[in-house]
Order: C-alpha cells, then structure tokens, then sequence
C-alpha cells in the first residue's frame, strides 16, 4: 500500500513541480519550442557550449522519439544539409552492393527449393541454369558499372528497335485489313459461265495487226530507254516496244487526217505505250494523269478491230456490237461517243464502211436505243445502270462482243459497281479483250481487276492518282460564309471559261442563282436535272456561250474541256481521287490550267492530309495552315511496298484510317447489318452514284 500510495503521490504532483522536459508541468509556456532544440543542438555543432537542459527524471522511450520527430521536421524545413558527390556515390554503390546479393540469395534459393531434384537434371539443364544465373549476375554488375553515356546509347538503340517494331506492326495490320477487303470483293471478275465451270483462258486474242520491223527488230533495252526518257512504266510478259508516232501504229490514212485536224501530231506516253500493246490484242490496265488522252488509247484499237470485223462479213440487222466501252457517267459517256463518232466519220468519208455507234445511257427513250440495235451496230458505249436494263430485258446480247473497255475503272470496279460489272460479264459467253483505264487506281483495286484479265500488261505514266503536274494548285483558307463573295473574285483570275465543283446539289443550285444575280453567265449540272437539261448546260459550255459551269462530282470524271483555264473547288471533296479528277479538268494537252480549292473548320482531316502530301508531291506551294498540320512522318513512308493508303490511293493516311473504307463499312453494316470487312462477301447497291447515271 505504501508503494503505491507514493506512486499515486508522485503521479498527483503539485501544479509548481518541475516537468520533465524542465518546465512546469502546469504550464505550457514552460516547454521549450522546436527552434530552442535545434539552436541548442546548433550551438553544440559550433564548440559553443549550450545550457543544459534540465531533466527531473529518466527521458523515457516515448519521450525520445518524440523529440527525434519534432528535430527531423525542423530539419525538413531547413535547407537540407549539403551531401558530396563522392559520398552519394558511395552510398548509391552500397545499395546496388546489397540488391546485388539480394539478387544472388534469390537465385540460389530458387536452385535449392523443395521439390526439384538435382540428381534428376541432366547436365545440359544445370549448365543452363548457370549460364542464366550468370548472365543476370553480370547484368546486374554492367547496369550498376553503366555510365549516364552508355545509358542513353542504349535507350536509343531500344527506341530504334522499337521504331522497326511499329513498322511492322503496320505492315502487318494492314496486310490483314487487305485480306478482309478482298473477301469482301468476293469471287473473281469473271462471268457466271466460266466461273461455274471454272475455265480459265490462257491464251491471248488473235489480231491480223502486225509492228513494223523496225520496232520487231528493236532490243528490250532500246525499248526500256525510250520509256524512262518519256516516264513510262510498264509490267506485264512480252510488252511490245513504244511507238513515237501514229503512222507507225499502221492506222489507215483517214485516220491519220483526223488526227491533224485535231492538231493530235504525235502520241502522248500512255498512247505510244498502250495503242500498240491493244492493237495486239492484249489486255491492258492503264493508268495516266487526266488530260493524257487515254480515250484515244481504247477508241482507236475499237474502231480497227470493228472495221475489220465490217470488212470480213458485213454487219445485218440485228448484229453487234463488237466493242462496249462503259462510263461512270452520262456526260463521259456522250462525249466518248463524239469521239468515236468522229473518227467512224473520217473512215466512212475515207472510202471505208460505215461504223455504226450508239450512245446508251439513262434518260433517253429504251425504244430508240433499242430500234438502233436492231438495225446492227458496231461499237457502244454505255453506262452500267442502262447496259444492265437493256441486258436483262434482252433488247441486247454481247455473243458478238470481243472488245470490252472500262473507263475510269477504278469507279467500274469498286464496291459500288461491283454487281453491275458482274451483270456485264455474266453475258459473254466467250473470250474478249478487256481493258481498263483511269487517272486514279489503287494497288488493291488493280489486283482484283486482274482477275478478269489474261496475262494483262500494266501500262503506268507517273503514280496512279498523281495530280497533273500542268495544274498549278493553289488552296485557300475561306469562312463559310465568305465563300460566294470570294468565288467572284476568284474568277477575276483568269479568262473564261470557268469550272466550279461542289460536293451537293442543293450548293450547285445556290451559286448557279448568285452567279446570274452577279451578272455572269453560269449552267449547272448535277444528277438530279433532266438529261435534256444537262445535255443543254454541257453543250451551251462547250460552245462557249456560257462562262462558267457549276457542277457535282458528275462533271469530274474524263470530261474534256480543253479551253478551261480554272477550276474552282467550292469545298474540298471527302475523297482525294474525286480532287485529282476535278482539278485534271483543266491542265489538258500540255496546256497550264489554276486550280484554286476553298478549305475551312469543315473540311476533315485526313483528306486535307493526303491533299497537303499530294501538293508536296507536285512541288506545289505548301499554305502556313497546310504545313502546320501534323504529316505522321509513317504514312508517307513506303511500308510493305505501298505508300500511303492502299485502298484509296491517298498519301496523307494509311489503310487503317482510310475515310473511304470506314464509309463503305457503315453504308454496308447500315443496308445489311453485317461488317462485310469481316462477314466475307458482299453484293448489290450502287454505291454513291445512284442517280448520277
């Protein structure tokens, strides 16, 4: 009882007793203050002798540690006290020590675990087991022996290493997205008949047309130094050598005449390349940049093989035709038949029979296209939607047709097109020549073309979607609503006449209205007018009695204008082939065209990209709000030998960020709500172009 009435009597100590930490324990004044501890334990790290601090009895644990803490966070707040550089190093060199031996306690822990017999391990494993432990060893000593130099060497050879990675990893996504499209594509372009009971052709038509001797007799290597001088790239077996002029080609002197009359003296590259290999019989995909005079190319080679077929046994009633060239659009269509018509004229004025053509497309009566055929015909040109009627309703049949030409093939065989194509193959029941031709064709599209094809000949004049290097492309940044009043000042640029495009119709109507409103004599053509209409406004154009035409897409593609010295891009299309084939409306036939496109917030991205590689690729002036966009240094970059995308044939984006592609997905998962990229393939629709035919 004493000794804890004394532990009580101490416990209950008088207000006035010392405490502790020698103050009074009634009193907090009484305690000393953080920054008294660290003057005191400051004076004693000076030889300054402090006062002691007065204690009544043993500090005890709690106490201490207490003290510790408040001296650790008045240090915290100080400047921390200065460490050498060899004393850190030193420090640093005795942790990696310890991690070290860490690192060899593990590894020999992990040789002696329970259940692993090292009786059971043969050799080859336990020296294995070594190398490894040796290796992690004496990387651990490298990485702790490793300089900041050697380290950051390495951190750069791992960044290129990964670089490659990437690359390949494109390469490979992409390779997989081309598969599914070609699933997508599904069967070969080739008829019902020979796809059903699987016959291939092999050998090439017969011609009676020969080469003269001089080009017989002309080295494989005199032929490829004429194409590298004139830019000709070709691929195929046997390419018969580039011919320099027309009278070469062995065309009947009629022809030669019309040719003068239309100051045509010599052949451009695709025509001194590509009329020989047709007039041999070949089939051929062509690519050149518009104004290059591809028509020429497939026209020419048609009328020699009809005419022959005329001279052999004459066409009666009911016969033809013997060629079929088929356009994306009216407006191509009519104009490829002038150009036949003009040239079947001069033979017939030339003492040679007369070559019967006809000009079949939508909004004219089926009656009188139909009554024409039955008379006979030689040649027809078409577009898919109005060759498929007259196919289906039998007004027509194609067991006499051996020359089949597609104009602007990259629309004829693209998703869109793909049933009527088919629809169109379906009714040969033999072999035929084919061609294909266009200013844009992408990889992917060339090779699922050459499934209709026998041992084609690939005929290219620069890289196909290429601009016309004759165009000077200016691009200019205009606010929506500044667009009309800056057209009329853009078309102060130049002389008339004037091309206008835009992206819809209900735009083409506007700036027809504000035009006349403004004084200048403007047509417009779309797909929603008359045929009767269009047919007006194009021939009004041409006459020159009109100054400028506004028009849709449906003007853009292989229309001739030679006299056209602006094109005006009211808006940038989504597409950057629909560009190439707008801006190739001027620029023709040698002659320098401007080709000036408003771009704003609206236009997307990705096709202001491929817009900004094309410019860079034509040399063209790059604008500040152009350049400042970022180029993805990859995308222009050649990766599995493709530059650019694969699918649309646009330099600025690869495959997977390809608008047109995603387009084609949605529209695809919209009609049939399935993902023809992964549901295999895909038919019917007519894709963008409706009532465009």
């Amino acid at each position: 009882m004493g000794l804890v009435e004394d532990h009580c009597s101490d416990s209950r100590a008088p207000a006035s007793s010392t405490s502790p930490l020698g103050g009074s324990a009634g009193s907090a004044d009484a305690l000393p203050s953080a920054s008294d501890l660290v003057d005191a334990r400051r004076a004693g790290a000076s030889g300054v002798k402090a006062g002691p601090i007065k204690r009544t009895r043993t500090q005890t644990d709690e106490e201490a540690s207490l003290l510790e803490k408040l001296l650790e966070e008045t240090e915290a707040a100080d400047a921390k006290e200065y460490v050498p550089l060899k004393k850190r190093k030193a420090i640093r060199e005795q942790l990696l020590k310890k991690q070290l031996q860490a690192l060899s306690a593990h590894l020999e822990t992990e040789e002696g675990a329970p259940g692993v017999n090292d009786s059971d391990k043969d050799e080859e494993t336990k020296q294995k087991e070594a190398k490894q432990k040796e290796a992690a060893i004496s990387k651990a000593r490298l990485d702790f022996r490793k300089t900041l130099l050697a380290t950051s060497r390495k951190l750069r050879q791992e960044a290129e290493k990964n670089k490659k990675d990437v690359v390949q990893e494109i390469e490979e996504e992409e390779q997989r997205i081309l598969e599914q499209v070609s699933k997508s594509l599904g069967a070969p372009l080739q008829g019902v008949r020979e796809r059903a009971k699987g016959i291939v052709y092999s050998k090439r038509m017969a011609t009676s047309w020969t080469m003269p001797a001089k080009y017989r007799e002309m080295t494989e290597a005199e032929a490829n130094e004429v194409r590298e001088r004139f830019f000709v790239d070709v691929n195929g077996t046997d390419v018969p050598p580039p011919f320099r002029n027309f009278k070469d080609m062995r065309f009947p002197q009629p022809i030669l005449d019309a040719l003068k009359k239309k100051n045509i003296t010599a052949p451009t590259q695709i025509q001194m390349q590509g009329i020989p290999a047709l007039l041999q019989g070949r089939d051929l995909i062509g690519i050149a940049f518009t104004g290059s005079g591809k028509t020429l190319v497939f026209t020419l080679p048609m009328l020699m093989g009809a005419l022959e077929s005329e001279m052999r046994s004459p066409y009666v009633a009911g016969e033809g035709p013997w060629g079929l060239v088929v356009c994306p659009s009216r407006e191509l269509a009519s104009q490829t038949t002038d150009v036949v018509n003009f040239f079947a004229t001069a033979l017939h004025e030339g003492g040679y029979p007369q070559l019967r053509s006809l000009c079949m497309i939508g909004g004219v009566s089926t009656q009188e296209q139909a009554a024409f055929i039955r008379n006979g015909v030689h040649c027809v040109v078409a577009t898919p939607g109005r060759l498929t009627d007259m196919l289906n309703k039998r007004r027509m049949g194609l067991n006499q047709c051996r020359y089949l030409a597609f104009d602007e093939a990259d629309r004829m065989v693209d998703m869109g097109f793909e049933e009527e194509v088919r629809n169109v193959l379906d009714c040969f029941g033999h072999q035929r020549q084919t061609l294909l031709f266009s200013a844009t064709m992408p990889r992917k599209i060339q090779e699922f073309a050459k499934s209709a094809l026998v041992d084609p000949i690939v005929v290219n004049v620069g890289r196909a979607g290429a601009a016309n290097l004759d165009v000077i492309q200016e691009v200019e940044y205009v606010k929506q609503e500044n667009k009309l009043p800056y057209l009329l000042h853009c078309l102060q640029k130049t002389e008339p006449p004037a091309l206008v495009f835009c992206e819809n119709k209900k735009d083409v109507d506007d700036i027809q209205e504000y035009l006349l409103l403004k004084g200048v004599e403007a047509v417009a053509i779309h797909g929603g007018l008359a045929q009767e209409e269009r047919s007006e406004a194009v021939r009004l154009f041409k006459e020159g009695r009109k100054d400028v035409l506004v028009g849709t897409d449906v003007a853009s593609k292989g229309l001739d204008f030679p006299a056209i010295q602006h094109v005006i891009n009211f808006d940038m299309p989504k597409e950057i082939e629909n560009y190439v084939h707008r801006i190739g409306r001027t620029g023709r036939c040698g002659r320098t065209g401007v080709a000036t496109t408003f771009i704003n917030k609206n236009s997307e991205e990705t096709v202001l990209l491929d817009l900004k590689a094309l410019l860079i690729e034509a040399g063209q002036r790059i604008p500040p709000f152009l350049d400042a966009l970022d180029s993805r240094g990859l995308n222009l970059k050649e990766i599995g030998g493709v530059r650019g995308c694969a699918y649309c044939g646009g330099l600025g984006h690869r495959i997977g960020q390809c608008p047109k592609l995603e387009s084609q997905k949605r529209q695809t998962q919209g009609s049939t709500g399935k993902d023809y990229l992964t549901s295999g393939s895909r038919y019917g629709g007519t894709g963008k172009y409706g009532g465009e035919w």
